[in-house]
């Protein structure tokens, strides 16, 4: 056993969304709580905030705001009377700014700490046995050992890879040296048309890239609705994107300053050369090494820690949160949910986590989000429906702003009128969303929806008029009985 340095009444390994926010609200709560975290960011310093903060959402929605901008530029602006010339850009400005948004949130979170007593500490840190912790300092030097009543687990996750497209870093990438090109590459390719792969095309897409997105599913976007991921399909088709779908790769290689890629689809063998190539199928959890065999944590063969609806594991006083588990999707306000989830039930509190009604975001231009569950999965179930559908092309203020593309779906029960799902495809989606959420979370039925006053001109007047439309009423759709 290595040198025991000090004792916590709470030990959080990972300092992602799950991890810090679950330090944070142990903080609160008046426990002596240490987060211990790896991860440093390009220039060796220590980085709060995980994979998501530095290589995730947060990153990614920095950069498509720049390109948002410069295709507003180059595109959109003459509409609105607009000229410019000589517009120029520059990625390595790009990216600097994207890591000043990081670096700012990293300091926030390393202020929270700071204000709540909470010791954080750079190192790799792995379980011993229950109540035990082996850290060793990232910069070297001898392990040691922390003890303390409780452990959370919040090590989150990492990019899955493939065998035929191995990972050089440089023209073969995951999705983290996405975020991170010092140039635009000509032609762009993508194993992965899910979620994290069109984040990825819609930034590159926007600065000129020839973006081809290879999906080895026959469908495309499964997990919304399916009017919303064919409504989808069009958008991105429409802004340039090519989606090839059923196209299962064989292999990628690295040839003179290109990647030369093969894949098999239906009509057979195929032959692609790009610039680079971006391998973007998902995550695994980030479990590898995380516990000493002799400690007995369970995982399933996929590398998920075992817990029960309480986020405990097998081991008495240790708990697992986020991407490490298999309660609910890999989502970042799921762990954040369950970090508090966990540190209140530590402190004696009771809470709950509703996560039949976590919402979904797919940060593209435009956004995707949804709550709830899908009409194919509901007719499927037998369920009564009823269904409204306003487009935004017939919303005033999406009109305005030039932002008319897309729809809201809002379905409902038939006999009790309560709302089963929301789904959304359109300019602001990730904000609209959190209506939905709160409606269902409180059981409300679409007149509930229909009877609350919408400010005029809005984009949320959508959720209002889909509900309307539920009766054939919609007021700017030419609906009647």
């Amino acid at each position: 056993m290595p040198k025991l340095l000090a004792k916590y009444d709470v030990i959080i390994i990972g300092a992602g969304p799950a991890g810090y926010v679950s330090a944070v609200r142990c903080g609160q709560l008046g426990l002596k709580t240490a987060c211990i975290d790896s991860l440093s960011d390009k220039f060796g310093r220590p980085s709060l905030g995980g994979a998501y903060l530095n290589a995730g959402c947060v990153a990614s929605m920095a950069l498509l705001e720049s390109a948002k901008l410069y295709h507003a530029l180059t595109v959109d602006l003459a509409q609105h009377g607009i000229r410019a010339e000589n517009i120029a850009l520059d990625v390595g400005q790009m990216i600097r700014r994207k890591d000043r948004i990081v670096a700012e949130i990293n300091s926030h979170i390393a202020g929270l700490f700071s204000h709540h007593k909470i010791d954080h500490i750079h190192a790799r840190a792995r379980l011993l046995q229950a109540g035990h912790v082996e850290v060793v300092p990232v910069d070297g030097g001898a392990p040691s050992c922390l003890i303390a009543d409780h452990i959370i687990l919040a090590t989150g996750s990492a990019p899955l890879e493939l065998p035929f497209a191995p990972i050089d870093h440089e023209y073969i990438i995951d999705t983290s040296d996405a975020l991170n090109l010092d140039s635009v590459p000509k032609r762009l390719a993508i194993i992965g048309a899910g979620i994290k792969g069109l984040e990825i095309a819609s930034i590159w897409n926007r600065l000129g890239s020839e973006v081809i997105l290879l999906e080895a599913q026959e469908s495309f976007l499964n997990l919304p609705d399916q009017q919303i991921s064919r409504e989808a399909y069009a958008i991105f088709t429409g802004q340039g994107m090519e989606m090839r779908l059923g196209a299962r790769v064989i292999s990628a290689k690295k040839g003179n300053q290109e990647v030369m890629i093969k894949y098999q689809d239906h009509e057979g063998s195929h032959a692609l050369s790009v610039d680079r190539l971006i391998v973007a199928i998902g995550r695994k959890p980030s479990s590898e090494g995380l516990a000493a065999p002799e400690a007995d944590l369970l995982l399933d063969d996929s590398g998920y820690v075992h817990v029960d609806e309480n986020c405990r594991t097998n081991l008495p006083g240790v708990y697992a949160i986020g991407d490490l588990t298999l309660l609910g999707p890999m989502l970042a306000h799921k762990g954040i949910e369950e970090g508090v989830f966990v540190a209140e039930q530590i402190a004696g509190l009771q809470s709950m986590i509703n996560y039949d009604l976590l919402p979904s975001v797919v940060y593209t231009e435009p956004e995707i989000a949804w709550v709830g569950q899908t009409e194919q999965t509901l007719r499927g179930l037998g369920e009564p429906l009823k269904i409204g559908v306003f487009p935004f092309s017939a919303s005033s203020r999406a009109l305005a702003i030039g932002r008319s593309e897309g729809l809201v779906k809002i379905i409902a029960h038939a006999e009790t009128d309560r709302i089963l799902g929301v789904h959304m495809i359109g300019a602001g989606a990730s904000e609209l969303i959190a209506e939905a959420v709160l409606a269902m979370e409180f059981s409300a039925s679409s007149e509930d929806l229909a009877r609350t006053i919408h400010a005029h001109p809005t984009l949320s007047e959508a959720l209002y008029e889909g509900a309307l439309a539920l009766r054939k009423m919609a007021l700017h759709l030419p609906m009647g009985k």
